[in-house]
């Protein structure tokens, strides 16, 4: 008798041309090789062989890709935040880079915090974070990966985007840290809110806080996050876990990740 299988949710983005994902300059370039664009490759990597070697004139559909680590749905390194972290637990060591962030992190207990309603450009507190797992009724384990609903993912392929939906702040950020968790996401361009509304705070203020705030919460306590997740609405507050193991670049700032909620049946 088969065992019954687990139901997946795909919380990724497509990597896709002409889609406004990033800012400008930054979206990903894919060119794709028909089955006889190839057919020359082929040619000489067989010598001798003609075009109608091969059935029906084919060889290999490829695509050729340019892209940065960031693009499209991925996982950010603590290397990607600052050049040290764990500055608050002991002393500062450097900061993992994506090949070497461990794995056990990457599979572990979803929780996800809705916070749809808030306004385009607001910072989440600690406040926000404990009233939401209070309400869902989720108290955190260490590991735990929570990923944060923000109004960005229902702008995804509009062209504002990027500058759509709330952001995680310096405190909202170690208040799940200090509670062990160590890899988070968010459906938005970026963990911290819309660089266009922090630019404008930033102008008005003068406050270096503010700038990067939650990504720069890695420098005291080291952790991963998802960036351009997707479909989150479908996911209820817990009772699911996040698949997320990222390509293996070696030193690098982030790895691509096809991440995805499964549910046991």
């Amino acid at each position: 008798m088969r065992p019954n299988m687990p139901r997946f949710v795909d919380l990724s983005i497509y990597l896709e041309n002409d889609v406004p994902s990033d800012p400008p300059g930054l979206n990903p370039k894919i060119e794709y090789e028909t089955h006889r664009d190839t057919l020359p490759i082929f040619q000489k990597l067989l010598p001798g062989s003609k075009p109608e070697d091969f059935p029906d004139q084919e060889a290999a559909a490829a695509e050729w890709v340019r892209l940065t680590t960031h693009s499209g749905t991925h996982l950010d390194a603590p290397y990607h935040f600052h050049s040290t972290m764990d500055g608050k637990l002991g002393e500062a060591r450097p900061s993992m880079t994506i090949d070497q962030v461990p794995l056990d992190w990457c599979f572990r207990p979803g929780v996800k915090l809705d916070f749809r309603h808030f306004e385009d450009g607001y910072v989440c507190t600690a406040a926000d974070v404990e009233a939401e797992l209070a309400r869902i009724g989720h108290e955190l384990q260490p590991l735990d990966i929570v990923l944060v609903n923000t109004r960005a993912g229902s702008r995804y392929g509009h062209p504002d985007y990027v500058d759509t939906g709330c952001g995680m702040g310096y405190e909202a950020t170690m208040y799940l840290l200090e509670r062990g968790v160590r890899l988070t996401g968010i459906d938005a361009w970026s963990w911290d809110a819309p660089f266009s509304y922090t630019a404008k705070k930033f102008a008005e203020t003068g406050d270096k806080r503010l700038l990067w705030e939650g990504h720069k919460a890695g420098k005291d306590i080291g952790y991963c996050h998802l960036e351009k997740l997707h479909n989150l609405e479908a996911l209820p507050g817990d009772g699911f876990t996040v698949c997320c193991f990222p390509h293996k670049i070696r030193g690098a700032s982030a790895g691509w990740t096809r991440a995805v909620a499964i549910f046991e049946s």
